[in-house]
């Protein structure tokens, strides 16, 4: 690098006598050190800038130097970890500083790594609780004391009585995953005869009797309030799962956020206990959009089956009103529509004593269980045209001759039945209008040629 240099014009007064012209030449210490030569390999430049033979010797010091406090720490370690050889463990041999510090930073990194991968241990996986588990584990006494308590807590206000008492089987069953009580496939999977029991059968008869013993003391209209709110519960968690199948090859059953079980079981105590209640909001469950269709009706069917285990003839009435006359419509061309709605009958109708029991309660209330019009509906689904016959007719042929005796069952000659005479003879007329011969009021029906 070329040296620089500045030049100052000197003040001096007196008579020049060199050859600069009055001229000083400054230059710095810093750059004039740069500019020493380079020392041979027997000596080496020291801080004044001489060069010194043998300097060799100093850094050999220096390193001697450095060894015995390496080895002055590596035995202070040996005796604090009682070990022999401290230096190997520490890493600490004849290196220089910079390859120390480059190890030992290597190894921590290593260490903390290994330190992390022994922390991880794998958490032990919870045991998967059943709904008969959950079910053994309540207690009966425990359930009434806090039944009594609710019961005092919110003496005028039974809504909410029946809110707690929900809440209550909700901690009884919250460890009960969703995996544990797959509700939405087995609706879809299960005849009506393999779910009318679920999950009522897994509760132990005094923790039922006190529940429904309890249940009974309820009014209809608070009773009728909670069906639609425990429904709302059922329907909200079927809008989840179905949500969550889409664009799932497997298209099952998800785990619910929220097990339902509890919701199921309370309702289905509450129907048993009080099928009437049913009746009650049967209107809600036909007017309301959020009650229709196909997975929907799997779970009406359910509460309709419930209300059946209570009282036959309610069941019938059910099936009467709400779920035969879905065959007249758009949806009673979906064959599984039409095999839920056989699923309900053949089971009211095969219970014990089930001919009897329907014949002689034909009326409730001043209603019949099967008006004439679910008898002309009925009718024309049995006896369609040669051309119009499905798997299901054989079926609805099987149930009809039963169904036809408590449509016209009644005192001869009441005014009861007179009215009801009339309005089959009106149906037998327009029936005739529309193509089909009427054998007669009490006989069957069939569709003419």
């Amino acid at each position: 690098m070329a040296e620089k240099s500045i030049a100052f014009e000197s003040n001096h007064s007196g008579p020049i006598t060199d050859n600069t012209h009055g001229w000083q030449k400054v230059t710095y210490a810093k750059k004039q050190k740069k500019k020493q030569a380079k020392p041979s390999d027997s000596g080496k430049v020291i801080a004044n800038g001489s060069v010194v033979p043998g300097v060799d010797n100093v850094f050999q010091s220096l390193e001697k130097h450095s060894d015995e406090r390496r080895k002055r720490i590596a035995a202070q370690t040996a005796a604090m970890y009682g070990v022999d050889d401290a230096p190997v463990i520490l890493g600490l041999k004849h290196r220089s500083d910079d390859e120390n510090e480059d190890s030992d930073a290597e190894g921590g990194r290593r260490g903390a790594v290994e330190e992390k991968k022994k922390e991880k241990v794998k958490k032990p996986k919870k045991p998967k609780v059943t709904v008969a588990e959950a079910a053994v584990k309540i207690d009966a006494a425990d359930l009434a004391a806090f039944l009594a308590d609710v019961t005092v807590s919110y003496e005028s206000q039974q809504e909410i009585q029946l809110m707690r008492f929900a809440d209550y089987f909700g901690r009884a069953f919250a460890a009960v995953a969703g995996s544990q009580f797959p509700w939405l496939k087995l609706f879809r999977e299960s005849p009506i005869s393999k779910i009318a029991d679920i999950p009522l059968s897994h509760l132990p008869e005094p923790v039922y009797k006190t529940s429904v013993d309890w249940i009974n003391q309820r009014s209809y209209e608070a009773l009728g309030s909670f069906v639609l709110w425990a429904l709302d519960s059922i329907v909200v968690d079927l809008a989840t799962q179905l949500g969550g199948s889409k664009g799932s090859k497997k298209g099952g059953q998800q785990t619910s956020s929220k097990s339902q079980v509890a919701m199921f079981l309370v309702l289905a105590m509450v129907l048993r206990r009080k099928p009437d209640v049913l009746i009650n909001v049967l209107p809600t469950l036909r007017e309301s959009p959020k009650y229709q269709g196909q997975d929907k009706l799997s779970v009406v069917a359910w509460m309709i089956v419930q209300a059946c285990q209570g009282d036959l003839c309610v069941g019938l009435y059910l099936w009467a009103h709400h779920t035969l006359p879905l065959v007249g419509g758009k949806s009673g061309s979906n064959p599984q529509t039409r095999d839920l709605i056989l699923q309900l009958v053949e089971r009211n109708l095969s219970a014990p004593k089930a001919r009897t029991i329907l014949v002689n309660g034909a009326v409730r209330k001043g209603e019949r269980l099967m008006p004439p019009s679910s008898l002309d509906l009925l009718l024309r689904v049995t006896f369609p045209a040669p051309s119009a016959r499905v798997k299901a007719t054989e079926r609805f042929e099987a149930v009809y001759p039963i169904l036809k005796e408590v449509a016209l069952a009644g005192s001869p000659g009441s005014k009861a039945m007179k009215q009801v005479s009339q309005q089959i003879l009106s149906l037998a007329i327009k029936a005739v209008a529309e193509g089909w011969r009427v054998c007669g009021v009490t006989s069957t029906c069939h569709s003419c040629c």
